[in-house]
C-alpha cells in the first residue's frame, strides 16, 4: 500500500491537489474538497482508494441523511414485531443494528478510504453532528453499551458543492482543497487520457468553443469538464469534423449536440438570442467570449 498520491494513469491530478490530498493523510484529518461539479471532486475519491491499494467505502449524502446513519440504525420496529411473534433472535439486539459508513471503516482491517459525497445536501446539522465522532474516531453504541473505535484512522475525504456553508467548526477539523477548474493545458492532458488518438485539430477547435462558451456572461451553468468529454466522445461518433465546427454563419452559434454541453433552457435560449443579435447586427464572425 503506498503512503502517498501522485496520482493515476486514469486520474490527472494537479500539483496543489496531491499536494492537498498528502497533506491531509500526513495530518490524519479529513480532507474537504471543493469545485464546480463536474471536476472530478467524488472520482478523486476513488482514485486514492486505487493509488493507495486502499479499499474503498462510499456514503453518498442525500437530503433526507442524518449523521446518526452514518454510525448506525437500530430497528426497534422489527424487534418489536419479532418479539410479538416469539422469533428466537429478539434476545440479540445486535440482529437489529445495521452498521453505517462510519462503523464500516473503523472495522476495516486495512486502512480504508472514507468517501463522504455532497455533504452539502444534507440538513445544516448534519456536520456538526459528525465533529466528535470524526476527531476521536469512535462513538458509543446505547443498545449494546460498546464504543466502536477506528483500528486504523481512515483516509476521509469529503466532498462539497457549496450548497450550504459549512460550520466553522467542522471546517477546522478539515484539510481544505478547491479543485480549480482545469486550464486548457491541464485539460489537454485529461483529453488525452479518455481519447488517446483524438484528432488534435479536432480537440482544439472543440476546446476553443467550449471555453468560449464558459466565458458568456449571464451562463446559469457553465459546462464542465465531464461534459466536454461527453461532447467529444459525442463529435466522435456522428463524425463531426473541425471544419463543421469553424463554422462562421452567426445563425449556427450553438454548436452542433449542444444538449451535452448546455443543460438548461435558459443557457439554450441565451445562445439562441446571441444567434439572433449576430443575425440582425450582421455580425459574421462573431463568437461569444471572443
Amino acid at each position: 500500500m503506498s503512503s502517498r498520491f501522485e496520482g493515476t494513469a486514469d486520474y490527472i491530478a494537479t500539483e496543489d491537489l496531491k499536494v492537498a490530498v498528502n497533506a491531509a493523510v500526513a495530518l490524519e484529518r479529513p480532507l474537504l474538497i471543493k469545485g464546480e461539479p463536474g471536476t472530478g471532486k467524488t472520482v478523486l475519491a476513488y482514485e486514492v482508494a486505487k493509488a493507495m491499494g486502499a479499499p474503498l467505502i462510499t456514503w453518498h449524502i442525500k437530503s433526507t441523511t442524518k449523521a446518526s446513519q452514518g454510525l448506525y440504525e437500530y430497528d426497534a420496529v422489527t424487534r418489536l414485531r419479532d418479539s410479538q411473534l416469539g422469533e428466537a433472535r429478539v434476545k440479540d439486539v445486535r440482529n437489529y443494528i445495521k452498521k453505517g459508513k462510519l462503523w464500516e471503516a473503523f472495522e476495516a482491517p486495512v486502512r480504508p478510504v472514507l468517501l463522504i459525497d455532497e455533504i452539502d445536501k444534507a440538513d445544516i446539522e448534519f456536520p456538526n453532528d459528525l465533529l466528535q465522532e470524526l476527531d476521536r474516531m469512535e462513538f458509543y453504541v446505547y443498545e449494546t453499551d460498546e464504543t466502536i473505535s477506528a483500528k486504523i484512522r481512515p483516509i476521509i475525504i469529503i466532498t462539497s458543492n457549496n450548497e450550504k456553508e459549512l460550520p466553522d467548526a467542522f471546517l477546522r477539523r478539515c484539510f481544505f482543497h478547491y479543485i480549480r477548474f482545469p486550464e486548457a493545458e491541464t485539460m489537454q492532458s485529461i483529453v488525452d487520457v479518455h481519447f488517446p488518438g483524438i484528432k488534435a485539430k479536432l480537440v482544439a477547435e472543440a476546446m476553443r468553443i467550449f471555453y468560449d462558451m464558459r466565458k458568456v456572461p449571464g451562463l446559469k451553468k457553465k459546462p464542465s469538464t465531464s461534459e466536454l468529454l461527453d461532447w467529444l466522445k459525442l463529435l466522435m461518433v456522428e463524425d463531426i469534423d473541425e471544419a463543421m465546427l469553424r463554422e462562421k454563419d452567426p445563425t449556427k452559434l450553438i454548436p452542433p449536440l449542444h444538449g451535452a454541453l448546455l443543460k438548461n433552457e435558459q443557457d439554450v435560449h441565451l445562445f439562441e438570442r446571441l444567434a439572433f443579435l449576430a443575425r440582425r447586427e450582421g455580425a459574421g464572425n462573431t463568437r461569444p467570449g471572443q
